[in-house]
């Protein structure tokens, strides 16, 4: 299905875009985005024979870098970096992010072993005050 000349299957990450329709659709020349690729500020997909194929996410990176050089007066080695530490920190919010899952499920397993241990006490224990307090023991005599 084609809706305002972009396609809606597959997700953004998906490469379908020849580099003459990106450059349309990110508002460049195909020659700028073949630049960008050798400096490695965008990496597009590649078909069998070689060809560049760009996702929706390289198209919206596209952007970004023409909007930090026109814009924001950022030249490209400053961009690649930008790039780079946005990437970093991504990386760092999926991993926090895979921790948090991983210590909530460590919590529920605690709770749960306490639960169990907690269930397997013996009934017939009567709990002693934690005051201070002497017990003298006289066994019965026979």
């Amino acid at each position: 299905m084609v809706f305002g000349g972009i396609p809606q299957e597959g997700d953004e990450e998906t490469p379908v875009f020849v580099i003459s329709v990106a450059a349309q659709l990110a508002g460049m020349h195909a020659q700028t985005l073949r630049t960008y690729d050798r400096q490695g500020l965008v990496s597009p997909g590649r078909t069998p024979g070689g060809g560049r194929r760009y996702s929706m996410r390289d198209i919206a990176l596209l952007r970004e870098v023409q909007r930090l050089s026109q814009e924001d007066g950022v030249n490209l080695a400053g961009i690649k970096r930008i790039i780079e530490l946005e990437n970093q920190v991504d990386a760092l919010r999926a991993r926090i992010t895979e921790l948090t899952e991983e210590l909530t499920a460590a919590y529920m397993a605690a709770e749960q072993a306490a639960a169990a241990a907690h269930a397997s006490y013996r009934r017939d224990l009567v709990p002693l005050n934690q005051q201070t307090a002497m017990v003298v023991w006289r066994p019965k005599r026979r």
